[in-house]
């Protein structure tokens, strides 16, 4: 037993070297499009599916509580808390829709639409992403495995090069946490002097 979780250990070392290879770029630039969202009096709509949901909760309640740093809270809304408005769209359309609608009906120009799928082609999140994209919206992507059917849906695209799904979440929690550091020292902190707005 104790070599199973050697075994998944190194696994979790394998992923996180590639992560922190090829994650910097995309974590700077994610960070700077929500910041300059904010300051532009926009929002953060995320969600996904089952454990990325979670994730989804997870970041927005980073961003409107606290993170690290005592700071105002932050707009972002986890599509994936409603039950009302997931039932009822489920029931009267199709489970495939229950993002698309709340984009379609909360989302303008100002906002970032951050969906994620771990293996990147859940379709309740490509219908909000394409939607988002073909109306001008900002998207950002987590995925893993090849990217799927996100590829090409968003502006700032994350692909965790894993086809095990617990390492892929296990990399967007962490890539959510470093983006929500980066963005509090941007708008707050430390690199506040390279706001784009």
């Amino acid at each position: 037993m104790e070599s199973f979780v050697d075994s998944i250990f190194d696994e979790m070392k394998d992923v996180l070297s590639k992560f922190v290879a090829e994650s910097r770029h995309f974590l700077i630039a994610a960070a700077h499009e929500i910041a300059n969202c904010f300051m532009e009096e926009g929002k953060i709509l995320i969600f996904g599916n089952g454990g990325s949901a979670a994730d989804a909760q997870h970041i927005a309640a980073e961003f409107i509580n606290r993170f690290k740093i005592e700071r105002p809270s932050l707009p972002a809304i986890a599509l994936t808390t409603d039950t009302s408005v997931i039932t009822s769209i489920s029931n009267d359309y199709d489970f495939d829709q229950v993002f698309l609608k709340q984009v379609m009906a909360l989302a303008d120009e100002k906002d970032v639409v951050w969906g994620i799928s771990t293996s990147g082609n859940s379709p309740n999140v490509i219908n909000a992403l394409r939607f988002a994209a073909n109306n001008g919206i900002k998207t950002i992507g987590f995925s893993g495995k090849d990217g799927g059917m996100m590829k090409g849906l968003c502006d700032l695209f994350l692909v965790i090069d894993s086809d095990n799904t617990p390492r892929i979440q296990e990399m967007h929690i962490a890539a959510g946490h470093i983006i929500c550091e980066l963005v509090d020292e941007i708008m707050f902190g430390r690199f506040s002097d390279m706001l784009e707005v």
